[in-house]
């Protein structure tokens, strides 16, 4: 059942396996894996996209178990990082697209007031 209030649905998640070794059936080694998510960064890919990509095309659920290292510090090693964190990113795109919403509409009170919501986060 859903929330009255809020949109969460209960108390169902993702949990991470306990094992933190790569599985063995992968046979990807750590270098490959690495020079994936540098192409894949050097596309414009973000960080989280560039995880669930690697997930569905190659099968690794955590990069972490598998380098030792997570992807944002991989790109950091390398200098491909971004330069703004991703959610401060996404963000400042929505709190863009709510502002170019208003120039259309202007009394759209639902959206100003959620507006001002997001400007607070950034």
């Amino acid at each position: 059942m859903g929330r009255l209030y809020g949109t969460g649905k209960g108390r169902a998640s993702t949990a991470l396996p306990y094992r933190r070794t790569p599985p063995s059936w992968l046979k990807a080694s750590t270098r490959e894996i690495v020079t994936t998510i540098c192409k894949l960064a050097k596309k414009g890919t973000p960080p989280s996209l560039i995880g669930l990509q690697l997930r569905d095309s190659m099968g690794i659920a955590q990069v972490k178990s598998v380098t030792g290292r997570k992807i944002i510090r991989i790109l950091k090693h390398n200098g491909l990082a971004p330069e703004i964190p991703e959610d401060l990113y996404c963000c400042i795109k929505r709190a863009v697209g709510m502002r170019k919403h208003l120039e259309r509409n202007r009394r759209d009170i639902d959206c100003k007031y959620h507006l001002i919501l997001v400007e607070s986060r950034i």
